[in-house]
């Protein structure tokens, strides 16, 4: 399904043809997120990826970055984590050859300009404000600040106001030499391609990207035991609310089984808990269980926004589940269930081009190695009714339990009392 060559140089290119497709994505992965930052320069690596459309030596203006695929009706834009920041152009597949070339401008040849960079700073801070406005939105990072506390993973990706106001052009530019590497980059190229030739143009083009690794990112490091709680208060007519765990990073063995585990409790919408809290009490509109896993970290968590009245209901019958999860074995047909419709998601997620560059490109970068869908579903397979029980056991106690809320409430001691199992 993919074809992995490395250059001399250490780039990394990741091929991904498909015969019948009609589109191809050029994606650009680089080890540059959140996690790399200092406190003082708190959502750098964001602030940089809205620069690398703001001009290059070819497109002088920001429009003439944005016009270039505009008028061939390009799908193309950028995005920023903790751990990467990607680059990337789909378009129907006669014009490949006009993506690869954007795409390469960008990543090596933007101008930085530094007008452009205070105009930008608005541009960021109304992004923020955006986000923080909604709380649906911003109870992620609420959950993240939980987790971690101060230290960059705990730590809003696109930064705080006070730190996107005060990045200089240096810094910017000492953030590209640092870490967009050639040993710290991926390029991945999918959908209909001419595998042969696209490599040798990827090639062609990124000899002249800066050699050599990138710094590493400072550890994760634990804040301990709780349970904890944190709330912003606001005047809301609904609480939105993130309970759950820290769970397995990437390379754990039973982070498969994991993420078995927040499908059933939440995951879907015959899950355990949206059947409890939608359907049974009409507490919420939505709620959902994720598992998220990091190189050196993860967790699983619920979300929801819950009618204020109903909040401490909702929270019990959310440790309820957790609890249940760990005393009694699920049946047979419920993994089945949960196993389908991981895979499921998984074979639909992989449609198109873009989807399959960011499968590809994003386990090369964080795992340097890849597995198939085949080979995942393998080990999704292999997952057991007792695995799943283990790994209940394992995250869910008193003392692994964090609770981030956003509403009307200011003393945590109620919420506090409620965090047992």
């Amino acid at each position: 399904m993919f074809k992995k060559t490395t250059l001399k140089n250490g780039l990394r290119i990741i091929t991904v043809p498909e015969k019948n497709a009609k589109a191809a994505t050029v994606l650009i992965m680089v080890g540059a997120g959140s996690k790399y930052e200092t406190k003082n320069l708190s959502g750098l690596s964001h602030f940089l990826e809205h620069m690398f459309f703001k001009g290059t030596k070819k497109l002088k203006k920001p429009k003439d970055v944005a016009e270039f695929l505009d008028r061939i009706g390009g799908d193309f834009n950028a995005f920023t984590g903790e751990e990467y920041t990607g680059y990337y152009a789909k378009v129907s597949a006669e014009h490949l050859d006009t993506a690869l070339a954007w795409v390469s401008d960008i990543f090596l040849n933007s101008l930085i300009p530094l007008k452009e960079i205070e105009k930008e700073r608005g541009v960021i801070i109304e992004e923020l404000h955006m986000y923080n406005d909604n709380p649906r939105m911003y109870i992620s990072q609420l959950w993240k600040e939980i987790l971690y506390g101060d230290q960059p993973a705990g730590w809003d990706i696109g930064g705080r106001k006070e730190t996107v106001s005060t990045i200089k052009r240096q810094d910017i530019l000492d953030y590209i030499s640092s870490q967009y590497t050639s040993e710290n980059t991926v390029v991945c190229v999918a959908g209909k391609i001419k595998e042969r030739e696209i490599i040798g143009k990827v090639s062609d083009i990124f000899h002249q990207i800066k050699k050599g690794k990138a710094k590493p990112k400072p550890k994760v490091k634990d804040r301990g035991k709780g349970p904890r709680v944190l709330i912003v208060k606001r005047k809301t007519k609904q609480t939105s609310l993130a309970l759950g765990v820290r769970a397995y990073d990437i390379f754990h063995k039973d982070r498969y089984a994991a993420n078995l585990l927040a499908i059933i409790l939440g995951g879907m919408m015959s899950s355990r808990l949206f059947e409890e809290v939608r359907e049974k009490m009409g507490a919420a509109y939505y709620v959902r269980t994720i598992n998220e896993s990091d190189t050196d970290s993860g967790w699983l968590c619920t979300f929801s926004g819950v009618d204020n009245t109903k909040l401490p209901r909702v929270i019990q019958v959310i440790i309820k589940e957790y609890g249940r999860m760990s005393k009694n074995r699920i049946s047979e047909k419920e993994l089945k269930k949960a196993k389908d419709y991981l895979k499921g998601k998984m074979v639909l997620g992989l449609e198109a081009s873009d989807d399959k560059a960011s499968f590809f490109g994003i386990q090369e970068l964080l795992r340097r190695k890849i597995q198939t869908p085949e080979q995942i579903f393998a080990k999704i397979d292999k997952v057991t009714k007792k695995d799943i029980q283990r790994v209940a056991k394992n995250l869910f106690k008193k003392e692994n339990l964090n609770l981030a809320l956003i509403g009307p409430f200011k003393d945590d001691n109620q919420f506090k009392k409620l965090l047992k199992l």
